[in-house]
């Protein structure tokens, strides 16, 4: 524990997990176990215990280590041999800790997401920033250092990787941009050396703490490993000619996150993909404050990543897991060009591309599928029977695959065949139908990607060499061998535990424990092998020779139920008594009486005798050594197919990608087709033309409660570059705003977007400033975290950029809010020149800005109805609303008559340059 002393440590016995001394104390309650008192040798001071049953090890590392963000170091213990037991002062076992969990190194755990990645960051400056001098011109007691510029213009690194994908990606940001990088990648742990400068360490921690993420100080005095020297983690070596890509700080950040995995896996061996660098200007860029606003992810409520009314939400019809993962980095990650992959212009890019070539091939391959309703069907059924190749190939790249998961890879390997073929029997059909030869099928371009001559081999050998039925018997062997281990369990947890743990056991192993008689059981007639005897020449022969010793003692029994007179008679083997000859009956029973005292008798009842025969036991122990071989030859098989597997593991990961992208192409099309969406015309142009735009995820709201969602043009760019839009509240403002940038994310992610008609120049950032929170534990109120925002966008956004505003300035007084609102305005129209939607309540603002030629305004609008009624009017119009309409908003809230009768009157003394006294 004192090696570990930052982990809490669950140490294997026997069949149960214990945790001791302080950490049973303190975790113990959480985990909701009771503490008991444990005495190891008589004579010593007993210990705080606390354990629970082997087989719930995944509900409490769930607990554990990502409900508590805590390190887990799960101790095994292993037998000791005769030199271990002598060195060990007589111990039966040795224990050793194999691994250390943390958040961001999961590998294969069963409480994982499978529709999100699982990625470990690393973070690390430049060499010469690891001592900035902050000192920065602002009031001491202000606690954010992002204000600080020398500290916002470090040049950072960043590298992360996913342990149960393989994948591996780094890229240089600098500080100001930091938050927003993190923002996108999502890691679970975010890890930096301990050596790192105070106010850069206090900054990072900033960041990850609002979004609750683990941050992880590691060991600085690491050396920085070149990237030739990461070869023995990675499934292929870097080429020496790449290695010069990636910047001082990406290989810095590079080496700390590989030497920290190198640490929790305690050396286990791994095989990553190659480090693949991600480079933004290719991408769109989405900040953090635009995720979160736009609800790309999650939404602003719940903050769950995929929920109900987020983007990813709405548009995920992806059949596959790997493919929902894939989906996830398309709308807003920024995965990089792959320099293995033959065709780089076609899915060199996972996000919303900045490529028109990236982007029109993927709308090909909607557009394709579109047409083709039977093929997408089909396709769409295969997909389903995939596994999660991704995730699987890399268990087998890390020694953990089992017989299992090669059958689940040969499904997959005959799935990714046969929609290959699919692919190549319609990309025929589809050139023979057409008039041109020089059109480029989509469905041939992802069929050529395949790799199939490797897996299918494997395949094969997959197929001749495991037992699928023998497998399955096998599995159901394993439940009734640890029934007792149930039952035992079963017993401690009615007197010890509570109803929650009863109801963690399954009631499949609940009911094994009265089907199995653990006392005795024929292992001869219950023998199952996971491999076909004709699996390798070896194995063939091992199962002829037991053959062989089976006869033999079948004839041993009838020589001796012969000899003895005893019918019954069976030869078996009895856990804890060895080879025996058993007898049932009362006559039996007398017969063998003789038999029994001519040997080591074992045991005896009214009704059933055991006792031992020196041929059996000569005999059983020959087939107990045959058993053992055949085992040992079926474990050294299975590691062949999994060095196989690891042959083909980069033709397997390319596979699998072209699989994810098909997934991706049939769930657009899908979603095309349910909801009307047009295919986008993308131009190198600086202009939005969207006829009839719907919001994605509104439309389908309103559509639930049987309400119809307005649509609105948008035709911002080089003739009316700004559009000042001003209406009453909850007249829709925000929607059509939050609407265009949405439409712009999915029509470069390769989606077909809800609108008409859509022709979009491609936007190299996208920035949004709505809503508003305040963030008081760093002493940023309202208006400052507006400010800071707003700030990011007047400092980074471009000419090519796309930029929406909601209601600046409304966090301070009018008077400032109007100048401030006008200066972002103006700003935003001389020195950025960028497409702007910008939304405000300042209907000031367009008569400040009269004089902008390249500004439009429009606006909602209220009508009004009889006797006070109203009903917005959510079609945009040009001109300019010169009333909120607020206190219809404040009279549908349930603001008092009496209330709402004051405002009015205060409304028309400050409307009207008159004096007057408001009793």
């Amino acid at each position: 524990m004192r090696k570990f002393e930052n982990c809490v440590l669950l140490t294997r016995v026997g069949s149960f997990y214990e945790l001791y001394f302080e950490q049973a104390v303190e975790y113990g309650p959480l985990l909701n176990l009771k503490v008991a008192q444990k005495r190891s040798k008589a004579g010593t001071p007993s210990v705080p215990m606390a354990g629970f049953p082997f087989f719930q090890i995944d509900r409490f590392l769930k607990i554990l280590v990502q409900d508590l963000n805590k390190y887990v170091a799960i101790s095994e213990e292993f037998a000791n041999d005769t030199s271990g037991k002598v060195k060990s002062g007589g111990l039966m076992f040795d224990r050793r800790v194999t691994r250390i969990i943390t958040p961001g190194t999961l590998i294969d755990e069963k409480f994982m997401n499978p529709y999100e990645n699982n990625f470990l960051l690393a973070v690390h400056p430049s060499e010469h920033a690891q001592n900035p001098q902050i000192m920065g011109d602002r009031p001491a007691n202000l606690k954010s250092d992002l204000l600080n510029p020398e500290l916002t213009a470090l040049t950072m690194g960043l590298a992360w990787l996913d342990l149960s994908t393989g994948d591996f990606f780094t890229q240089t940001a600098d500080f100001g941009t930091l938050p927003s990088a993190l923002a996108r990648i999502g890691a679970k742990e975010v890890v930096i050396s301990d050596d790192l400068d105070d106010s850069v360490q206090r900054s990072i921690s900033s960041m990850v703490d609002i979004d609750h993420r683990l941050l992880t100080h590691h060991n600085g005095n690491h050396t920085i490993r070149p990237i030739s020297s990461w070869s023995s983690m990675l499934e292929s070596p870097v080429p020496l000619a790449d290695e010069t890509a990636f910047t001082p700080e990406e290989t810095s950040a590079g080496s700390l996150l590989l030497a920290y995995v190198a640490e929790k896996l305690q050396g286990l061996n791994i095989k990553l993909q190659s480090p693949q660098r991600r480079q933004p200007i290719e991408t769109m860029s989405i900040d953090k404050n635009s995720l979160r606003g736009l609800e790309v992810l999650a939404t602003s409520k719940d903050g769950i990543d995929g929920g109900k009314g987020s983007l990813l939400y709405t548009v995920r019809r992806t059949s596959t897991k790997s493919g929902s993962r894939l989906l996830k980095d398309w709308i807003a990650f920024d995965r990089p060009l792959s320099v293995d992959d033959a065709d780089l212009q076609y899915h060199s890019l996972a996000s919303p591309s900045c490529s028109i070539p990236v982007i029109n091939a993927r709308l090909d391959l909607v557009s394709r599928l579109l047409g083709d309703a039977k093929l997408k069907e089909d396709i769409v059924i295969r997909l389903q029977r995939s596994a999660d190749c991704q995730r699987l190939v890399q268990r087998f790249s890390m020694g953990r695959g089992d017989a299992d998961d090669l059958l689940s890879l040969l499904k997959t390997i005959e799935t990714t065949v046969s929609i290959a073929e699919l692919l190549d029997k319609a990309s025929r059909s589809g050139l023979l139908a057409s008039e041109s030869l020089v059109v480029v099928d989509p469905l041939n371009t992802l069929s050529q990607r395949f790799s199939l001559a490797g897996p299918r081999s494997l395949a094969s050998q997959i197929s001749s060499a495991i037992d699928e039925e023998g497998l399955a018997q096998s599995h159901q062997k394993e439940e009734n061998e640890s029934a007792k281990y149930v039952a035992a369990a079963q017993d401690i947890l009615q007197s010890e535990g509570s109803s929650v743990d009863l109801d963690d056991m399954s009631s499949i192993a609940r009911a094994k424990v009265t089907r199995v008689d653990s006392n005795e059981q024929e292992t001869e007639d219950e023998d199952v092998w996971t491999m076909r005897r004709s699996a390798s020449p070896h194995l063939q022969s091992l199962h002829n020779s037991l053959s062989e010793l089976r006869q033999q003692r079948d004839n041993l029994t009838l020589s001796l139920r012969d000899e003895i007179g005893a019918q019954s008679l069976t030869l078996r083997y009895i856990s804890g008594s060895g080879h025996v000859c058993h007898v049932k009956g009362a006559k039996d029973v007398r017969l063998s009486s003789k038999a029994a005292l001519g040997g080591r008798s074992g045991r005896a009842t009214k009704s059933t005798r055991t006792f031992y025969n020196a041929d059996w036991s000569r005999l059983g122990g020959r087939m107990d050594l045959l058993r053992f071989q055949i085992r040992a030859e079926e474990q050294h098989l299975i590691q062949q197919l999994r060095d196989q597997v690891v042959v083909n593991l980069v033709k397997l990961r390319r596979n699998a990608t072209v699989i994810d992208e098909l997934d991706i192409g049939c769930a657009f099309a899908t979603l095309a087709q349910e909801q009307d969406l047009v295919r986008p015309i993308l131009n190198s142009s600086k202009e939005h033309r969207i006829v009839s735009g719907r919001h994605p995820t509104v439309k389908i709201g309103l559509e639930e409660e049987g309400r119809a969602f307005v649509g609105n043009d948008c035709f911002v760019g080089d003739k009316e570059r700004i559009w000042l839009i001003t209406g009453p509240n909850m007249g829709g403002k925000s929607t059509f705003l939050r609407q265009n940038a949405l439409i712009s994310i999915l029509a470069q992610t390769g989606s077909y977007v809800p609108a008409q008609h859509a022709e979009l120049g491609i936007v190299d950032q996208l920035f949004t400033r709505v809503g508003s929170a305040d963030d008081l534990f760093r002493e940023q109120s309202t208006f400052m975290v507006e400010m800071l925002e707003t700030a990011v966008i007047l400092n980074q956004a471009t000419s090519r950029s796309f930029v929406i505003m909601d209601e600046i300035g409304r966090g301070t007084t009018p008077e400032d809010g109007v100048a401030v609102a006008f200066a972002c305005l103006h700003h935003l129209y001389h020195h950025n020149q960028c497409r702007t939607l910008f939304a405000t309540h300042f209907h000031l603002l367009a008569d400040l800005a009269k004089d902008f030629d390249h500004l439009a305004c429009y606006c909602t609008d209220v009508a009004e109805g009889p006797r006070g009624s109203f009903s917005y009017v959510h079609r945009l119009r040009r001109g300019v609303n010169r009333s909120s309409h607020a206190l219809k908003v404040a009279r549908l809230a349930g603001i008092p008559n009496s209330a709402i009768e004051t405002a009015e009157k205060i409304l028309g003394v400050v409307s009207a340059p008159i004096s007057g006294t408001i009793r």
